[in-house]
């Protein structure tokens, strides 16, 4: 036990560095105070296994704090209180929370799974799917891995700036969820002004989230850190746009039922299968089960692979059209879709 609360704690100083630093103040903090706090490192050791260790707990005490647990923990959250208390005194009420509710988050963290369904990665999404779709000139069949609410799935139905792009909104000039993003590469992907067209698509995780269940749509927006007023709003309007317009969502494991749900791709579309973030939660074994699926696929028909983190953070693009292989690395994204840098510029394979 003792050597797994110490690989506990480095998780939670690596979390404050690599992750929250310059993204979330609060939770950098609290997460360098964790580190050191034997009794919050036992209740960290109820999360489900695979599962991102501080992303659960945070998400565990937002979720109840935004259901209307009263405590003194409330007025430290910018989500909450629009003058939020300093920092640096957070901690004791955040642990006198953790160890009161103690129970509450035990059950969420036993329960749950940290299911971001992040829409400004979107922003990424949609120049991916353009290269797609400049390579065969058919219209997309989308298959997402690990889809949650499916709000990623709606892509095609948002609008995208770019704060290089000259001021010009791509997609869908109509929609109510905007997307702003930066891209850092020397030179830009190719961007249709209007969506590729999108024929058919299905979402698949383990557990479906249902955007018409508040249970739900809170624990969603639970995940989303304190001081991202602006990821909040985004998924809110996104989330109403799919109560709007349903997307096929099925429960189930995604690489076992990938071959399945392939085979019902219409025969005059491109399978697209997409997964972000996701992959760092399944085994070894399953990933390269997974790979092997998108091969024997590849065998019979063209298939694009959009992924990051099977084996490194990048955002990478394999795909199999007139039989032959092709793997790029698209280039680096940051997790929460503020920024990207992209590799490809031909889209001609």
């Amino acid at each position: 036990m003792k050597k797994e609360k110490v690989m506990l704690a480095q998780r939670f100083r690596n979390f404050a560095k690599h992750e929250c630093k310059d993204s979330s103040e609060l939770y950098e903090f609290l997460s360098n105070q964790i580190a050191e706090d034997k009794e919050i490192l036992e209740l960290c050791t109820y999360t489900r296994a695979g599962q991102p260790i501080p992303n659960m707990l945070f998400g565990a005490v937002h979720y109840l704090l935004l259901k209307g647990t009263s405590h003194g923990l409330c007025e430290y959250y910018p989500s909450i209180v629009q003058e939020p208390k300093d920092i640096k005194a957070s901690f004791i009420p955040f642990k006198d929370f953790c160890l009161h509710y103690k129970a509450e988050i035990q059950t969420l963290l036993e329960s749950k799974l940290v299911q971001t369904n992040e829409i400004k990665r979107c922003a990424y999404l949609y120049p991916s799917f353009c290269y797609m779709y400049n390579i065969t000139n058919k219209p997309l069949a989308l298959i997402e891995i690990g889809t949650s609410a499916g709000l990623q799935l709606l892509w095609d139905t948002y609008s995208y700036s770019y704060g290089n792009n000259n001021g010009t909104v791509y997609g869908n000039l109509q929609s109510s969820v905007h997307i702003t993003s930066e891209i850092k590469s020397v030179g830009s992907p190719l961007l249709y002004v209007d969506s590729p067209p999108v024929a058919w698509k299905v979402g698949i995780d383990l557990h479906v989230s249902d955007v018409n269940d508040p249970a739900d749509v809170q624990w969603l927006e639970a995940l989303i850190w304190p001081e991202h007023q602006e990821r909040s709003a985004l998924f809110k309007n996104a989330v109403k746009q799919m109560q709007e317009n349903p997307v096929k969502l099925i429960e189930g494991d995604g690489v076992a039922l990938l071959p399945e749900v392939a085979g019902k791709a219409p025969t005059d579309a491109t399978i697209c299968v997409f997964h972000t973030h996701v992959a760092n939660q399944i085994s070894k074994d399953l990933k390269l089960k997974l790979l092997q699926n998108i091969k024997k696929i590849g065998n019979k028909r063209d298939i694009f692979h959009l992924y990051n983190n099977i084996w490194d953070g990048d955002l990478h693009l394999d795909y199999v059209v007139g039989g032959k292989e092709y793997h790029h690395t698209i280039g680096e994204t940051d997790g929460h879709g503020r920024w990207f840098r992209w590799n490809l510029f031909d889209g001609k394979g």
